[in-house]
């Protein structure tokens, strides 16, 4: 299963919906944003892949502040959405997580519960790859106040994870 993962967008539209472009090219099962997308015009942009393809996942981040409105948007478009931790299925009954990162005893306890192969969060604004036990924890960068612009592209699979810069 092949994830797109990307995180602190901030409201910036044409960057996220490079993003998805990228996501799309690659042909991405599931994209997961990791918070701070800032915007509800932009969980329209999560939900844009061809044929409901990539299903989109989010998790509220702490820029995000107005969480029923940002709710009530992830319903419309049919993108699966969660306040603290969103769980994706990639495949026998195994889980990816993913979480903000603002709060470092959530992200702590989720990478050593080891309860997960991966463990995705953004807020630092830092690319990350790193394995800690047997979870892999992934921060994909981000789309706001960063250089370089990033996202990722997790290959469940084959355990394959790539770096991809956005154009700003």
């Amino acid at each position: 299963m092949k994830i797109g993962i990307v995180s602190d967008s901030h409201g910036k539209s044409v960057r996220l919906r490079r993003a998805m472009e990228i996501f799309i090219a690659a042909d991405a099962d599931a994209v997961v944003h990791c918070g701070d997308i800032c915007s509800l015009d932009d969980v329209e942009l999560l939900a844009m892949g061809p044929s409901g393809r990539p299903q989109p996942h989010l998790v509220a981040g702490n820029m995000d502040r107005n969480r029923p409105a940002l709710l009530a948007a992830a319903r419309h478009w049919n993108v699966r959405y969660h306040d603290e931790v969103i769980e994706v299925p990639i495949g026998e009954g195994e889980y990816l997580a993913a979480v903000h990162g603002h709060i470092p005893s959530l992200l702590s306890d989720l990478i050593d519960d080891e309860q997960f192969p991966y463990v995705c969060h953004g807020h630092t604004h830092d690319t990350r790859d790193e394995r800690v036990g047997i979870t892999r924890v992934i921060n994909p960068g981000a789309l706001y106040d960063a250089r370089p612009l990033t996202v990722a592209i997790l290959d469940t699979d084959t355990d394959e994870l790539t770096f991809h810069e956005v154009e700003d």
